[in-house]
């Protein structure tokens, strides 16, 4: 693979590589620097200029979806379905509400 020469496959979905997020402003900047395919990008995944596919994600929502509340988790998961880049403040709001 880091080789010049030219091989016989490319990359798909079956490896991608997760960035934790903590805070929105670090979702936005790997969104901005990763992500090359506007048609891939879905529920927080993206796929840089490669075709290399990554899954950019606020650290808060590992808790969230670990929860012990079912209607907690299913908000969540119904405000993130929507959602190419994560909104921390609207799946937030989805898990308070």
């Amino acid at each position: 693979m880091d080789s010049a020469h030219r091989h016989n496959f490319s990359f798909n979905e079956a490896i991608s590589f997760m960035v934790h997020c903590e805070t929105q402003n670090e979702i936005d900047y790997y969104w901005e620097k990763l992500s090359a395919v506007r048609a891939a990008e879905q529920c927080g995944w993206v796929k840089d200029r490669y075709g290399l596919s990554w899954q950019i994600v606020p650290n808060m929502m590992d808790s969230m979806l670990k929860d012990r509340d079912p209607k907690k988790i299913a908000r969540v998961t119904q405000a993130f379905l929507k959602m190419k880049k994560f909104d921390i403040a609207a799946l937030k709001r989805a898990y308070e509400s």
